[in-house]
């Protein structure tokens, strides 16, 4: 699994959704994304990358396309 399906996986076990909803979604965008599901979602996260987010990138990290460049800082290519 390359880490572009790790991370569209993240999404499908974080929030409990399909992987094709994943794509181009962003917070608050349908209801699984809450703030309940946002933590879990960084969870899911932070535990396929082997990564710890700081609080200011879990509160940046407001749609798919954010969290691949937050990843960056963190070494994870996509």
């Amino acid at each position: 699994m390359n880490n572009k399906e790790k991370y569209i996986n993240a999404f499908v076990e974080g929030l409990e959704i399909d992987a094709d909803k994943v794509e181009g979604l962003k917070y608050q965008e349908i209801p699984e994304w809450d703030s309940v599901g946002h933590m879990s979602l960084v969870a899911s996260i932070e535990d396929a990358f082997d990564i710890m987010m700081e609080t200011d990138d879990i509160i940046d990290f407001n749609s798919f396309d954010k969290g691949i460049e937050l990843l960056k800082k963190y070494n994870v290519e996509m």
